[in-house]
């Protein structure tokens, strides 16, 4: 190569100066299709391919033997298909790239352009690997690419695709501006979206949870309790499906820095299911959880909850008593809801006036006035029950006392001819009334309105298909709280197998409870300020089962394991 000729590879740089070096091209042509390529806008490799200078083959071979990189043929092996967390879809087909392995914190990218030092920035900066870099031919990865984004799309289309006979629509009559004309490129997100609902309706499912990160976006279900992944859509619809969600849900979809909270109702066949929506800000984008709402969740009766015969007679007096108050406890997701509805519905007639307070209302029971707290316009729960006193209500319904004002109203409607029920977080029914005393309610105003407490959980049910007998060592069983009269061998428990019909054994959930009449003796003990553990031993002498006893007893039935009451109840 001649001096001039040196000069002009000198000002040239990556491949261009490589295959000018190699004489592969002439300087002065090697310029040219530099300038033309950053006029079209296009990397210099598909420039001189395109123009028939140099073949992909020949460029391949000769980009491997001047920079002493391995050559790899793409057609002569299975690109592994790798976690998606390493690179995404579109930082693969922007710079050009493949994954091919990984081997400790090397990776093994293959690509046509090994001089691209932006790509492997950024490929560094992503994975947190050290990039190594394999030759192929250029039309052969692009192919590859290809392939892979159309199945991706594919993928996403099959996964959305299909006929729904499913109307979508909000509660009220949405405002106008979102009643919206769904872009012909939403509509995959809009039968995505339909397809999830679909599918968590059919899986049981309580929730769904769509959960943005940074390199790859899930969606979950809660299914039995248990959170599983049902899908990874891509990372792309994120945005887009958020959107969708909250135009349904009647949000502000332009607002994407503070939580929301809203509703919408799907019409499921011959059902009307509520959901309830909420979003939230994170690092990556908005996560948002829906709820599903069954309002035939709170007809299945009361038999259907779990309740033994004489927790069911006891809570069934209670609720037919016409004033005092009806406490039911238990953690965030243990159906305490639901029990209040169900009671509700029973006693939801004609010539009772029924009226709730709830933030929000979850399940919408026509015949009983039901009202959401709304703290921005100053309406607590306390407002709230101080309205229903002047409409004369039969039957009050507080979603859960959070304070001591709301605590005290509760309290004076249960004295003056009311029947109240209301919520608590407490570990059990004892410790509920120390709970109040520490709120600052007086012992002799708790002794003289508190009729039952119910403390609840929720235990998986086994799935009457599969489960089989178990073999506990009986040291294990005394411990989990059998007696030895009890362990009379006239019956075995039974564990979790699973099989097509279940999820790892499991189907559906049963309540276990713990149901104390507040009797005259507990009231001498409140009135004395016993503390949990002394009204704890006096329910015992009455007769009333702990969460645990209450949750052998559905091992013995064989409704559950013992490994999943020990679970829900080990306090």
């Amino acid at each position: 190569m001649d001096t001039l000729a040196e000069a002009a590879a000198t000002s040239l740089s990556g491949v261009a100066r490589v295959l000018v070096h190699a004489g592969k091209l002439a300087p002065k042509r090697a310029e040219e299709l530099v300038r033309s390529a950053r006029e079209k806008k296009a990397s210099f490799i598909a420039s001189v391919i395109a123009s028939g200078a140099v073949s992909p083959a020949d460029l391949a071979h000769t980009l491997s033997s001047a920079l002493a990189l391995p050559l790899l043929d793409l057609s002569a092996v299975d690109v592994p298909r790798l976690p998606r967390n390493l690179i995404d879809a579109r930082t693969a087909a922007q710079y050009q790239i493949v994954v091919l392995g990984r081997r400790g914190n090397r990776l093994f990218i293959g690509g046509a352009d090994p001089t691209d030092q932006e790509a492997v920035e950024r490929i560094k900066f992503a994975t947190q690997l050290s990039p190594e870099w394999v030759i192929v031919e250029h039309d052969k990865l692009a192919a590859l690419l290809e392939a892979n984004s159309t199945s991706a799309g594919e993928a996403l289309e099959s996964l959305v695709s299909g006929d729904f006979d499913f109307d979508v629509s909000t509660e009220d009559t949405a405002p106008a501006e979102a009643e919206v004309t769904t872009d012909v490129e939403d509509a995959p997100v809009v039968r995505f979206l339909q397809k999830m609902l679909i599918d968590a309706i059919n899986a049981r499912a309580s929730d769904l949870h769509f959960e943005p990160y940074e390199n790859i976006y899930r969606v979950r279900f809660r299914v039995d309790g248990e959170l599983r992944e049902i899908t990874q859509p891509p990372v792309a619809i994120k945005d887009k499906l958020a959107s969708r969600i909250k135009v349904i849900s009647r949000l502000d979809i332009s607002e994407k820095r503070v939580p929301q909270d809203g509703r919408m109702k799907l019409k499921f066949g011959n059902r009307a299911i509520d959901f309830r929506v909420s979003t939230l800000p994170t690092l990556f984008g908005e996560k948002v959880v829906i709820r599903i709402l069954d309002p035939s969740s709170a007809k299945v009766g009361v038999d259907s909850l779990g309740y033994e015969k004489v927790e069911k007679e006891r809570l069934l007096k209670a609720i037919e008593r016409p004033y005092g108050m009806i406490l039911v406890t238990g953690p965030t997701g243990s159906g305490k809801t639901v029990s209040l509805y169900t009671c509700l519905n029973l006693l939801n007639q004609p010539g009772v006036n029924i009226s709730t307070v709830e933030d929000p209302a979850e399940i919408n029971l026509p015949g009983i006035n039901q009202v959401n707290v709304n703290d921005k316009a100053g309406l607590s729960f306390a407002v709230a029950l101080k309205s229903f006193l002047r409409q004369d209500p039969d039957v009050i319904m507080v979603g859960e006392i959070r304070d001591l004002e709301t605590a005290d109203i509760a309290i004076k409607a249960a004295q003056t001819g009311h029947l109240v029920m209301s919520t608590l977080h407490t570990n059990d029914a004892p410790a509920t009334l120390t709970r109040l005393l520490n709120m600052g309610v007086a012992p002799f105003n708790i002794a003289s309105s508190v009729l039952l407490i119910t403390a609840q959980r929720l235990a998986r049910r086994l799935c009457e298909n599969c489960k089989v007998f178990a073999d506990y060592p009986r040291e294990a069983m005394l411990r989990a709280g059998f007696t030895e009269t009890e362990l009379d061998g006239s019956w075995r428990p039974y564990r979790a197998v699973g099989c097509s019909a279940c999820t790892n054994g499991y189907k559906g959930r049963v309540g276990i409870y713990q149901v104390m009449p507040i009797t005259e003796a507990i009231q001498r003990v409140i009135l004395s300020e016993g503390s949990a553990m002394d009204i704890a031993e006096q329910a015992q002498r009455e007769g009333v089962r702990d969460l645990r006893q209450s949750g052998l007893i559905k091992v013995r039935s064989g409704v559950t394991t013992l490994e999943e009451v020990i679970a829900v109840t080990n306090e």
